[in-house]
């Protein structure tokens, strides 16, 4: 009867761990991560910081905002797990870009719309940025054949 070596000693899945942990130790990766977070904290708190928190806009900015600062959580506490959501941060991007029309009752003035494109644009664009260097993943050196 043979045994079977378990999952997580498999030689692929090792290295491709080793792959994310080479693409979370990146000083852009580290960076991507942090100004997610920083997204998300500002657009929870943008309501109060632009003026406009009796709205019902305000729930959704918070609501979206606590979801966006978590995913960056987890992006930097376990980015080889996390990094395939980068595709949840575009989404809650365009959610913050549309949402002063899409809600209703919503009062959406000049500086509420203003914040939420300019927050949304960013995520989205930080979004991008997790996917794509998954994607990639770190630059590795190549040396020459003998």
């Amino acid at each position: 009867m043979a045994t079977h070596p378990h999952i997580e000693q498999h030689p692929d899945l090792i290295a491709l761990r080793a792959r994310y942990a080479e693409t979370s130790a990146l000083p852009v990766t580290q960076a991507t991560e942090g100004l997610t977070l920083l997204t998300g904290l500002y657009l929870a708190i943008s309501p109060w910081v632009v003026g406009f928190n009796g709205d019902p806009l305000a729930v959704s900015n918070l609501v979206t905002g606590i979801a966006l600062a978590v995913l960056a959580i987890g992006f930097g506490s376990a980015y080889e797990r996390t990094y395939g959501m980068g595709w949840v941060a575009m989404a809650i991007g365009i959610w913050a870009i549309i949402a002063p029309w899409a809600v209703q009752h919503a009062s959406a003035t000049t500086g509420t719309i203003v914040s939420n494109v300019v927050t949304g644009a960013v995520a989205v664009l930080l979004g991008l940025v997790t996917t794509g260097m998954a994607a990639r993943g770190p630059r590795r050196a190549v040396t020459p054949a003998r």
